[in-house]
């Protein structure tokens, strides 16, 4: 029978990655970082996610960018100690982009909140320890665009910004989303794209989602290895943007990618970011959180990724 064109694509990197195998065992004896994206969390103390994800098994957090005014947000030396106490490092900050801090806006004010919030956000992440911080092009649960000078008003905007990353050693991670929650940068080819556009040294990461990949790129694993070295992080949720092992994601196809890439070093995350189905995430990070529930889904989605691992890795 003839394999679908996805089985095609698959084939190729499991053929890639046993070749590598064979080759350079040695490149395949560390494990791919995990981490976890607290924003869903919603309303919690970050005591009680810390917690949760030192039960779970994690070393690493992407903490909620929630540096909305000068009065807001995580105070660096409150944060560092929680989770010096449970164990955790920060992998890096999830930027948050809605319409009010929009780096793409019609409107002046909006794109100079969006500026004032990265002028908050890249210091905290150097004094909090992380390497990345997720910036997102345009505004997120705004599907329909402003007119046709939306990409260049937001690559001009983070290029008067983007001087800030390299002054605080901060890797600047653009992350492509679906059509369904942003009006541009959909993919990885745009994300590079958009990178090339802003042409500073400063800019020069990507930051992956595996959901939005689904719908955005005609498959995931070969998206991965277009992205290549500007790949830092990776938001990982099952097809149903719930728990891992929940849906339909061909999780192996991804790992043996990763590897490829060499993605199991230093400084490179898996990141569980399961926000449930739906147009616009945000409102998830002012609900009230089930904790029972949260506890089940980190457990779960790191053990479901080490197996599948571990399975990959044992061919």
């Amino acid at each position: 029978m003839k394999q679908q064109n996805f089985e095609v694509n698959n084939a190729q990197i499991t053929e890639r990655f046993r070749s590598l195998r064979k080759r350079a065992p040695e490149r395949f004896e560390k494990r791919l970082n995990l981490s976890w994206s607290n924003w869903g969390f919603g309303q919690e103390h970050l005591s009680d996610s810390a917690k949760r994800l030192e039960k779970a098994g994690l070393s690493f957090i992407e903490l909620h960018g929630n540096h909305y005014g000068p009065a807001l947000g995580y105070k660096a030396d409150e944060t560092l100690r929680i989770l010096h106490d449970h164990g955790l490092k920060v992998s890096g900050v999830c930027g948050m982009f809605s319409a009010d801090n929009d780096l793409s806006s019609n409107r002046a004010m909006h794109r100079q909140a969006a500026i004032s919030y990265l002028e908050r956000e890249v210091p905290f992440t150097e004094e909090i320890g992380g390497t990345y911080l997720l910036v997102v092009p345009g505004a997120v649960g705004r599907p329909l665009a402003y007119d046709a000078m939306e990409f260049h008003r937001s690559t001009e905007t983070l290029r008067m910004c983007a001087a800030l990353f390299i002054k605080h050693g901060i890797k600047a991670a653009i992350e492509p989303i679906r059509s369904a929650e942003t009006s541009f940068v959909h993919t990885v080819s745009e994300a590079k794209q958009y990178i090339e556009t802003v042409n500073h040294p400063g800019v020069a990461h990507i930051n992956g989602d595996v959901y939005h990949m689904q719908s955005e790129e005609n498959h995931i694993g070969q998206a991965l290895l277009e992205a290549d070295g500007r790949l830092v992080n990776l938001h990982f949720a099952d097809s149903n943007r719930s728990t891992l092992g929940s849906g339909s994601l061909d999780v192996h196809t991804i790992i043996r990618a990763l590897y490829l890439l060499g993605y199991n070093t230093d400084g490179h995350y898996i990141t569980f970011e399961p926000l449930g189905a739906g147009g616009d995430p945000y409102p998830a990070m002012y609900g009230k959180p089930d904790r029972p529930r949260l506890d089940a889904m980190a457990q779960e989605s790191v053990r479901y990724f080490r197996e599948c691992e571990e399975t990959v890795l044992s061919e």
